[in-house]
């Protein structure tokens, strides 16, 4: 949730009790006693397997019969106030995100049946609608989604009908829907500016980049993607590169930064680099070289205390830098990725490194919440903690989806692309 976003709905929050206000904002699963932990500097792979198995196993077991995860419904009192579909949206999005966790991790024959359930979910269930004029978290859904069906086509497991015909099918859906919904200036966003038109005006850095390499990936399994998206969606997310290593939060003609302590400082942007130096990575930017990459995961780490300080505190962007707990998995997830493109022999310190600080969050249960106990943040969570530890005990060499850009601006169509609904 966007700060804008929250000032929506806090006055709804004002009119409870105190008291009410003090529990639900302090409220923890029982399993994290919030007490303060010992934490390693590095663990290495045989310390995770553990771990990693757990939060699995926490995915297998809070499973519904039909597949899914969470409901539809508002689950956490610190959620009210959005519209009804924004619910879905929310379960949809972090539904997807599980997907790929399951599908990363080694199969036995319970994880291959909760794999294969939640991706008959993923492509039966309905797809999310816009909630509001602001409200666009369909857009959300859309883009994990979208993420996770590029991935599972190439999984041998789904390559065959009617998989394959059902995942291609479902995957063009939310690309049109991406396509009708990327913003005038090239990106997507989960939230809309006045005026409230068809076609969004707002975009963020990372909701692009996050989608970017799947864009890629999908034109070149032959999908129906058009390349003035592609370009379009390039080109914000190389516009958003600012001086020192940091990714603006959006663009804005004048980037917004004021006094010593702002979100598109290097410190505000932690949860941000890591996604955009490896989308534009992926797609062969050449300017996003090894060393830019080192310099990005040693501020990630150099500053991790704002992520440290602002994880599971329930208002979006409190934190210093205006970092919001939301970030702080997705950061991980994003840094796992972005160390699998520095030199093979590299990789494992770095792993080594983010370890910790995803093992240390983990329930007894095997789950975690970065924001809220909402299923849907407690799903999406823990599937970044397994995607994140699954990424540091295989090592697959990435290279670039496409040829590598020159360092100017690339070449693409800013007209408005729309579709009508599947």
């Amino acid at each position: 949730m966007s700060l804008r976003a929250w000032t929506k709905v806090l006055p709804l929050a004002s009119a409870a009790p105190l008291a009410l206000l003090l529990l639900i904002g302090s409220a923890r699963p029982p399993q994290d006693s919030g007490a303060p932990q010992r934490v390693p500097e590095h663990l290495s792979r045989e310390e995770v397997y553990t771990d990693l198995d757990r939060a699995v196993q926490y995915l297998v077991d809070t499973q519904a019969e039909t597949g899914r995860w969470g409901t539809r419904a508002c689950e956490s009192l610190l959620d009210l106030g959005f519209a009804t579909e924004t619910y879905h949206a929310y379960q949809f999005g972090a539904h997807a995100v599980a997907c790929m966790a399951l599908a990363a991790v080694s199969e036995t024959s319970e994880r291959r049946i909760a794999l294969e359930n939640a991706v008959h979910w993923l492509c039966g269930s309905p797809i999310p609608t816009r909630g509001d004029d602001w409200d666009i978290d369909n857009v959300w859904s859309a883009l994990y989604g979208f993420v996770a069906l590029v991935d599972l086509v190439q999984d041998e497991r789904f390559a065959r009908d009617p998989w394959k015909a059902g995942l291609e099918r479902r995957g063009q859906q939310l690309y049109r829907l991406l396509a009708r919904y990327q913003a005038l200036s090239g990106g997507w966003a989960y939230y809309d500016d006045p005026p409230f038109l068809r076609t969004p005006t707002w975009a963020t850095s990372f909701c692009t980049a996050l989608v970017l390499p799947s864009l890629l990936e999908a034109q070149a399994l032959g999908w129906d993607i058009d390349e003035r998206v592609i370009a379009r969606a390039l080109k914000y997310v190389r516009r958003c590169a600012m001086p020192g290593g940091a990714y603006a939060y959006d663009l804005t003609p004048i980037p917004r930064i004021s006094g010593v302590e702002h979100i598109n400082l290097i410190q505000g942007s932690l949860g941000r680099t890591q996604v955009c130096n490896w989308a534009l990575a992926r797609a062969g930017v050449q300017s996003i070289t090894p060393d830019v990459i080192r310099a990005g995961l040693d501020a990630f780490f150099d500053y991790h205390g704002f992520l440290d300080h602002v994880r599971t505190r329930p208002i979006p962007h409190e934190g210093f830098y205006a970092n919001a707990g939301y970030f702080y998995f997705f950061g991980h997830y994003y840094a796992a990725q972005v160390i699998g493109l520095l030199p093979e022999d590299e990789r494992e310190a770095w792993h080594a490194r983010l370890r910790p600080h995803l093992t240390k969050t983990m329930w007894a249960n095997g789950g975690a919440s970065d924001f809220l106990d909402a299923p849907y943040a407690i799903t999406a969570s823990t599937s970044y903690i397994i995607l994140a530890l699954s990424l540091g005990l295989e090592e697959p060499d990435q290279e670039p989806d496409q040829e590598p850009e020159p360092d100017g601006e690339p070449d693409g169509e800013t007209s408005v692309l729309t579709d009508d609904d599947d």
